[in-house]
Formats: C-alpha cells, structure tokens, sequence
C-alpha cells in the first residue's frame, strides 16, 4: 500500500527536510504541502491523505483548529502532530481534538517513517514517556469524569459494557504498550489483544489507542504518578 500524506508546517525549510527523508520510502506518497491549517483541511478536501503530517503552531489557523475539523468531518485522514517541545500544551489540546500522536520535530528518520506508517495502518503512536509527562503535566484541566456529579455522563455506561479482559486492555494501552507487550502481559496472542483493542474502542465510541489513554485518565481508571 502506497501511504498518501500531507505535510503542514509553516516552516518551508521544514517541509523540505521531512520531505527528503518521506520520498526516499518506496511506499510513501506525499501529495501535498500546506503552510497552515486552511491550507491543510484544502489539501485534505481535495487529496484524501492517509496521514497529515500537521505542525501545531502554524498561523491564520493552527494545527490544532485544522484536526478538529478533520476530526469533525468524519474523514479518514489521520494526524499526526509535529511539535517542538515534549511539554507542549498544543501538542496535548491536539491530541485531545482527535489526533492520532504527534512527534518531536528533531525525531530521527527511523522513528519517523514508523510512525507515518503506524498511523497509516489505522494505530496511533502512544509514547509511553511523552504522553505520560503531557498528562501529568495537563491532568489538573482534565475534566474530572468519575466526580460523583458526572456519574451520568455517556462515558460511564460505556465503561462498564467492558469485559474484564477488555478493562486490562484499555490499561495497558493506557500505559503505553504496545499489542506485543500487551499480548506478553496477558499470555494471549497479539491477533487476541487487536480484537480486544477494537472492540473496546467501538464499545467506548473513540478513534484510536491516544483516545483510550486520554480517556483513562480522564475517568480516574489511571492517575498521573
């Protein structure tokens, strides 16, 4: 499969240096450059990227504004969020707004093309180490959903739909394993924890893995240490 993909960064000289790295793969296409989010939901209109590869700061709209919209739209696109610090504010909102991880812009090539194609395949790219001090960080904003007055909001009933395996699951991913680490855990296999994956994220109504961590520690299932 050949992975379509956007590039949105304000920074031209950027957008080149990924692009040097992008089009050396035989099985990444990138079809369109954006200087901002505007530009970014045009592209996306118009190609239907598998991945946008979407710079937070960015002028006229930002690209945490530009994956909302996505998001909203119901499209296929998936973002994966470039940003410049590991505690980047931005880079949280933008994850909570629907993205599917994000990257630090020095990431080395490697880390890159295996996050571009990990996105592509439908996953997300949930670092254990950066999603865990973004949410230590950001925890106090985070609606406090198992608060007794929020004891009827949707998220409750939805959770306990879960099996108990399924509850495993989600807090596994929620520390940030990946199905191989998690199938170790649990003695099962990996093809086993990707039907559990599925099936607790179509139980819980979200996107993907970032979704379910953001969601367990919204709910209290998982505190910030």
């Amino acid at each position: 499969m050949t992975i379509r993909l956007v590039l949105a960064d304000d920074q031209a000289l950027l957008r080149k240096g990924f692009r040097m790295i992008l089009e050396a793969e035989d099985d990444i296409e990138i079809v369109g450059e954006a200087a901002d989010g505007h530009d970014a939901l045009r592209l996306v209109d118009l190609y239907a990227p598998d991945v946008i590869l979407m710079d937070v700061r960015m002028p006229s709209m930002d690209g945490i504004e530009a994956t909302r919209a996505i998001t909203a739209s119901g499209s296929l696109s998936r973002v994966l969020v470039l940003t410049t610090f590991d505690l980047d504010e931005y880079a949280f909102s933008a994850l909570r707004a629907g993205a599917s991880g994000f990257l630090l812009k020095d990431v080395p090539p490697a880390e890159l093309l295996g996050a571009v194609r990990t996105v592509a395949r439908g996953d997300a790219v949930v670092s254990p180490r950066i999603t865990k001090r973004l949410l230590e960080e950001y925890a106090h904003q985070l609606p406090d959903l198992s608060a007794p007055e929020r004891s009827t909001s949707a998220v409750a009933p939805a959770l306990a739909q879960l099996t108990e395996r399924e509850r495993e699951v989600l807090l596994a991913v929620a520390e940030g394993l990946s199905n191989a680490e998690i199938a170790e855990r649990l003695f099962v296999s990996e093809a086993t924890v990707k039907s559990h994956v599925g099936r607790l994220l179509a139980k819980l109504g979200l996107r993907d893995r970032v979704q379910v961590v953001v969601l367990a520690f919204q709910t209290g299932l998982v505190r910030p240490s």
